[in-house]
């Protein structure tokens, strides 16, 4: 569960005098389980009627706890369930009318945070999860035509499987891409992305190789572990220049 900052003594400007916070605050809320959460994404939520903050007169956003558990939904469904927007809002306003909610078992899904499965915790009955989704499932779930799949697999954003499936991820992708569109960044714009991103793999790969080729097993296992900690940095270095690069432009 996330935890929201209270409004009583001590707590300096985490909240206004009715429990209310400022986007700021919220980020810092969400970032515990969130780490890749930013003001822009929360902004995008709102725009797109996932949640609804009050405004002051002067127009500043203030957000209740209610709002931070909804995002939370979000952005958790988002990750472990690789949902469209839509989807997900239909599942929240479900769950805010006290009916039952089964979530698409589609990608990978993680514990809650209490050691129940992700799918109790939104009152979804145990199913199996899915590391492979069929083209099917795959336009259903990013909300796409063949049409803008074979688009896309033509630029080399979205690849199948040798057994013409698809990996959890190329949901991910499929459903980024879409939010990107509606900013007007259309896929033809992202090969100088995925080829970034085949580069940064590569340098994984030089780093991990050794590992991999090692006569010990505990070695060699220890390599996906490497790979997926190396992973994990460099996204967060290619978010963190994105970021420094966009903030020397705009002053």
């Amino acid at each position: 569960m996330l935890q929201t900052p209270s409004g009583g003594a001590g707590s300096g400007t985490a909240a206004t005098d009715n429990g209310l916070m400022s986007i700021g605050v919220v980020l810092n809320a969400l970032r515990d389980e969130f780490p890749e959460v930013t003001i822009s994404k929360i902004r995008f939520l709102e725009s797109e009627g996932l949640v609804e903050p009050r405004r002051t007169p002067s127009g500043y956003r203030k957000f209740s706890a209610h709002d931070v558990e909804r995002l939370g939904h979000v952005l958790r469904m988002q990750r472990d369930h690789y949902l469209p927007l839509k989807v997900i809002r239909e599942h929240l306003e479900a769950l805010e009318r006290g009916e039952p909610v089964r979530l698409p078992s589609v990608g990978r899904q993680r514990d809650a945070g209490d050691g129940e499965p992700l799918g109790d915790f939104l009152g979804e009955p145990e199913a199996p999860t899915a590391a492979r989704v069929g083209r099917a499932e795959l336009l259903a779930a990013a909300e796409i035509d063949e049409r803008d799949l074979a688009e896309w697999e033509s630029y080399g954003l979205i690849a199948p499987l040798t057994d013409g499936v698809y990996d959890a991820e190329a949901v991910t992708v499929a459903t980024l891409v879409v939010e990107l569109g509606r900013f007007g960044i259309e896929p033809r714009h992202l090969r100088a992305m995925k080829a970034a991103a085949e580069r940064d793999a590569g340098l994984v790969d030089q780093v991990v190789a050794p590992l991999r080729l090692h006569r010990n097993p505990q070695t060699r296992a220890h390599a996906e572990a490497r790979t997926k900690e190396l992973a994990g940095l460099t996204v967060r270095l290619h978010a963190a220049l994105v970021q420094t690069a966009l903030g020397v432009r705009l002053s």
